[in-house]
């Protein structure tokens, strides 16, 4: 370059110097009145921070031309000096921006605002460029929160480019971090997140740990979703001029608190507990899974692997103890030696219970399905095949988690035919797998277990009740039908037909009050099997009757003796009488 083109971009250098210099010197408040009197100077009438700006820009150059071209000169060192006092203002600036206007930038009002969506009005070019005073928002519904948070943002955007293009990056970088962390921990604080280790967890009572969890999470949920998420949006926009930087910013901001709150579900984990905690459990696994993707969009950087790694480590840990109380609830079914029957042949306190537990367990079929995916059955039996249907026929539950859960039920069976063998009656033992299969069946119909199983299962089972149903009423009321003819109006000796009026009386009786104390709650199953047998009795009774309870009774010679004790009508409502004993009755004495 020519010295007379040297001479020339110097005097352009040292006017920018001196212009800078006035602008500096009269924003240090260690100087002047005006800057100690005045408050923001990114606030009010803008048209001040993009001359400052400016004139920083402006210097810079200053400085880079005396580096390069005249070292020893002694503007160079003025430069330097003015550089120092500009920046010393700007983290001032920067402090009292994130300190001020923490309301607008909470990681809530940062979440929800779409950003990304919107033309960048953050840089530094854009500021110098504008004319207005004021940025401009195409959007009339742009709420005054959001406004004053993309203000602040852009503020905050626009010196942090300064900062780091001026080589004092560290410096902004430190008081953003400082601040931003402190705000983070007294959120997460308040969210009840707090560091806890296994030991410390495993001495609590189950109550406390349960109150414990349920805060727990609600607190992953809106610390990813809104605390986290706001962070890194936050952290992105203001140092998008740094990658290294923005990450740095993020990480150190907010993985302390994020290993914190992701470690909480594995020291669960691998505390044992009973069958019945497996529910919470899952409710802590399914919050982390739900919310998988956004953690790892959000913690993407490397920095932050171990935050998506300890959430992973936590799912699996969570996923093992589910497994663990899922063997341990099957083998709580097996051990199941209660050694009396129900009275009157109805629910089973064990069926209730295996039910209730087992169609709650329908209600995380998302989870449970991602948990039992890669865990197979691995008993073997000729039950089995029988049970689940064989590999090609079409309604072979295939599912893991059907094939789990049916398993589940299947040794629930298993046991019930075994207390079935206690009742004396055979009648009453049917009645009683009947009422218990006829508990499952609706159990599994008015829940998630009819997705899960399917309607080929269901249907099955509700065979199998009208199967029971059936035998119990071979059983109990063979007496009542063999004692009527088997063509009612046929011509028979009037002493059989004596004789027939008789047993049936008899039988009719006993068979009652035999039954007075059993009983079927599930009011379907009772209707059924009422009108099973009314259909069976009463025609037939009231044609045999019809035809032959005036001869049968008037005979001369036969006394006072009533043969035909029953009339039709109240034949029928006889039999209406039967299992009346109410559904909560039943369940209290189950």
């Amino acid at each position: 370059m020519s010295p007379q083109r040297l001479t020339f971009i110097e005097s352009l250098m040292d006017e920018n110097i001196q212009t800078a210099e006035s602008l500096i010197s009269k924003w240090d408040s260690e100087t002047t009145a005006y800057a100690c009197s005045t408050s923001l100077l990114f606030s009010g009438n803008r048209q001040q921070a993009k001359e400052y700006l400016k004139a920083i820009k402006h210097l810079r150059s200053a400085k880079q031309y005396f580096v390069a071209y005249n070292p020893s000169s002694h503007k160079l060192v003025r430069s330097q000096t003015l550089m120092q006092t500009a920046m010393k203002r700007l983290e001032k600036e920067f402090y009292r921006l994130l300190k001020t206007n923490k309301e607008y930038l909470d990681a809530e009002s940062v979440s929800t605002h779409s950003y990304s969506s919107r033309p960048s009005r953050g840089s530094l070019s854009d500021m110098e460029d504008d004319s207005e005073d004021e940025f401009k928002f195409s959007d009339d519904k742009v709420s005054e929160v959001e406004r004053s948070s993309i203000a602040a943002l852009a503020d905050l955007k626009l010196i942090a480019d300064c900062m780091i293009a001026s080589g004092y990056g560290k410096e902004c970088v430190k008081i953003y971090k400082k601040i931003r962390k402190s705000i983070v921990d007294e959120a997460l604080y308040h969210l009840g997140v707090e560091k806890l280790s296994f030991s410390a967890v495993k001495k609590m009572d189950w109550d406390l740990l349960e109150i414990k969890m349920k805060k727990w999470l609600h607190a992953v949920k809106t610390a990813v979703k809104t605390l986290f998420y706001g962070e890194r949006i936050l952290s992105d926009l203001v140092f998008s001029a740094s990658d290294s930087i923005r990450e740095s910013c993020f990480t150190e901001i907010c993985k302390d608190g994020a290993l914190t709150l992701f470690a909480f579900p594995e020291n669960i984990a691998k505390c044992k507990k009973t069958p019945e905690k497996i529910f919470r459990t899952l409710d802590l696994y399914k919050a982390i899974a739900d919310l998988w993707a956004e953690t790892e969009s959000i913690f993407s950087f490397e920095s932050t692997s171990v935050v998506r790694s300890q959430a992973v480590n936590s799912l699996n840990k969570l996923g093992e103890a589910v497994r663990s109380m899922l063997v341990d609830f099957e083998a709580e079914i097996q051990k199941d030696n209660s050694k009396s029957g129900v009275p009157g042949g109805g629910i089973h306190p064990l069926t209730r219970y295996v039910m209730n537990y087992i169609a709650f367990l329908g209600d995380y079929s998302g989870s449970l399905s991602d948990i039992i995916a890669d865990w197979p059955l691995t008993v073997c039996t000729p039950l089995l095949e029988a049970y689940f249907g064989s590999p090609d026929s079409e309604d072979n539950i295939s599912s893991p988690i059907a094939v789990r859960l049916a398993w589940l039920i299947l040794v629930l069976f298993c046991k019930l035919d075994g207390k079935a063998e206690l009742y004396k009656d055979g009648s009453l033992s049917y009645l009683f797998l009947a009422n218990n299969l006829q508990y499952v069946v609706v159990k599994a119909r008015t829940s998630n277990l009819h997705f899960i199983l399917g309607e080929e299962w269901v249907v099955k089972q509700e065979a199998k009740v009208t199967q029971y149903a059936a035998k119990y009423e071979r059983l109990a009321w063979s007496k009542v039908f063999a004692s009527l003819p088997d063509n009612p109006t046929a011509e028979i000796p009037l002493e059989k037909v004596r004789n027939s009026f008789r047993q049936f009386n008899s039988s009719l009786e006993d068979a009652c009050n035999k039954q007075s104390s059993w009983i079927v709650p599930d009011e379907k199953l009772r209707d059924e099997i009422k009108t099973s047998l009314w259909r069976r009795i009463v025609p037939v009774y009231r044609a045999f009757y019809d035809k032959y309870e005036v001869s049968a009774s008037r005979e001369p010679g036969m006394g006072n003796e009533c043969f035909a004790r029953f009339a039709p009508d109240d034949l029928a409502n006889y039999l209406s009488n039967l299992f009346v004993t109410k559904i909560e009755i039943a369940e209290t004495q189950a």
